[in-house]
């Protein structure tokens, strides 16, 4: 995302000095992607960024994934996942794994416990805020994150979810091997959203200014690649890593409210890439959001049958009445599995109750892979297991 933001205390030239109001050096830090070839930040630190007093293995919890046997349809309902003592429950280490493949991971937790600092060095991570609010503390400052909000933290930066209010923090989250971007064909050549794209610039919102804090010997998780898979460690920094008076660049967190998607709606069925938002390696992520439907006299509203035959379609229902699953037991929470393999569509009878239809109530995030996903624990523990049997309205012979 080429969008470049300038906060805090910065030289008027980059790798110059920058000296304290003591007369001492400020560490500039480059944080920078794919080996100083595409976007980056400079970060000016009180502290020395790499000065680490502490290492030791973090069991990073629950990462195993079993192959998704049988092939078939599956429902499984999110908010069984709710934990009875969910105040005690951190948005990083209370993640319970859903899916996931050698691309992406898809966990959910319900939180109220501030997380630890933490570091995802596996790649960028969007955390679709169901419900609740936090302030996302990162080392490039502060985001607000409230319902129905993206939040885009991208690989490696050091962060902490803090719960604010009463409410449950509902966060389902993506957590990708790759970066995670806008969809290049909104982009032009130089990163720049284009007229087409159903959102702009104006509708991400970075930090606004610096966050600073004082401390020593501060831990940080940090999940990272291993021979065998994900893994991780606890680092013990010798001053804490919230130290930047000022950074510039276009590498850093923000957020994207799904109320600020304006959908691509046409006079027939538009099919899912007009809802894309972001994407990352081997897969793509869509919203469906409130919209009038399609507006061809003859048109049928609800999406057609169809085989995706090179990918898995992840939907989360986080509001309003998903038309096209009316009857199967889809609800607030819930998230549906249709694997590439076996066709899809909607439920009998929501073809006839859509005709004549000019909008639709709906509030879904989708994900869709292009390598199977396999399931995680969240998924056994939460699963519908009459989901698959719900078009032919009867189970296994």
């Amino acid at each position: 995302m080429a969008y470049y933001r300038s906060i805090g205390s910065v030289p008027p030239k980059r790798h110059t000095q920058h000296r304290m109001p003591d007369g001492g050096l400020y560490r500039e830090e480059l944080m920078g992607e794919e080996g100083f070839s595409s976007d980056s930040s400079l970060l000016y630190h009180s502290g020395i960024p790499s000065a680490i007093v502490d290492a030791s293995e973090w069991e990073v919890p629950g990462q195993a994934t079993e192959e998704h046997r049988p092939l078939k349809p599956r429902h499984f309902k999110l908010h069984e996942l709710t934990e009875p003592d969910w105040k005690a429950v951190d948005a990083v280490t209370g993640r319970r794994l859903v899916l996931g493949n050698a691309d992406v991971r898809i966990s959910y937790v319900v939180a109220g416990e501030v997380s630890p600092l933490y570091r995802n060095a596996v790649g960028d991570e969007c955390v679709y805020v169901e419900s609740g609010a936090a302030a996302v503390e990162t080392v490039f400052g502060v985001l607000s994150a409230r319902r129905g909000d993206y939040v885009v933290i991208p690989r490696a930066t050091t962060h902490r979810w803090v719960p604010a209010g009463p409410e449950p923090l509902r966060l389902y989250a993506i957590e990708a091997n790759s970066h995670i971007t806008p969809a290049k064909r909104y982009l032009s050549r130089y990163g720049q959203l284009l007229e087409h794209a159903p959102f702009c610039e104006r509708d991400l919102h970075g930090p606004d200014e610096p966050f600073t804090v004082e401390g020593e010997d501060v831990e940080v998780l940090v999940k990272h690649r291993g021979s065998r898979g994900i893994t991780g460690t606890r680092y013990v920094y010798a001053t804490h890593p919230f130290d930047a008076v000022g950074w510039d660049g276009c590498l850093y967190p923000y957020t994207f409210n799904i109320e600020d998607f304006e959908p691509i709606t046409g006079r027939v069925h538009q099919p899912p890439p007009a809802h894309q938002v972001f994407e990352g390696r081997n897969f793509v992520i869509c919203n469906f959001v409130p919209r009038k439907v399609d507006y061809h006299p003859l048109a049928v509203p609800v999406p057609y049958y169809h085989s995706n035959v090179d990918s898995d379609e992840v939907m989360f229902y986080c509001g309003g009445d998903y038309e096209a699953r009316r009857g199967s037991g889809i609800g607030q929470g819930s998230v549906s599995l249709h694997p590439g393999g076996h066709s899809h569509g909607p439920q009998p009878g929501a073809m006839e109750r859509s005709l004549g239809a000019e909008f639709f109530d709906e509030l879904a995030v989708m994900v869709d892979t292009f390598r199977p996903l396999e399931l995680g624990e969240g998924a056994a523990a939460s699963e519908d297991p009459g989901y698959a049997w719900t078009w032919a309205g009867r189970g296994p012979r």
